[in-house]
């Protein structure tokens, strides 16, 4: 086609983020099978892993990992089967949503809110 021309953003930006309400306790609990959760959801997700932490905090666990293209992060309240999710990735390569569909479906959570937001730049 003439005249027709395509533009794509110089940054690409997706961030889908939520809480998960009704999760299994002893998986938010549990360090290393959220670590492990983490991992597995940044491959379905096409993400690289460059590092991954995690801390106990009370009962919960708060888990930060940095991908090449930027951050998955779970913090849990076993006492309340309840978890905050973050996918963020700047890769057009990747896909946030299956990422943190995985980590839903892991966590057993039988009720979750999803939000989604472009942090896309066009400079």
């Amino acid at each position: 086609m003439m005249g027709v021309e395509l533009s794509f953003p110089k940054v690409v930006g997706k961030q889908v983020y939520g809480s998960l309400y009704d999760c299994d306790e002893e998986i938010l609990k549990d360090s290393k099978k959220l670590e492990q959760i983490v991992k597995e959801a940044a491959e379905i997700g096409n993400m690289n892993i460059l590092d991954i932490r995690s801390w106990k905090i009370g009962e919960g666990v708060s888990i930060v990992a940095i991908i090449l293209e930027s951050h998955i992060t779970i913090h849990t309240w076993p006492e309340y089967k309840f978890a905050t999710v973050d996918v963020y990735s700047c890769g057009a390569h990747t896909d946030p949503y299956k990422a943190f569909s995985y980590i839903v479906a892991k966590l057993g959570a039988k009720k979750y809110t999803i939000n989604e937001a472009d942090r896309s730049s066009e400079f």
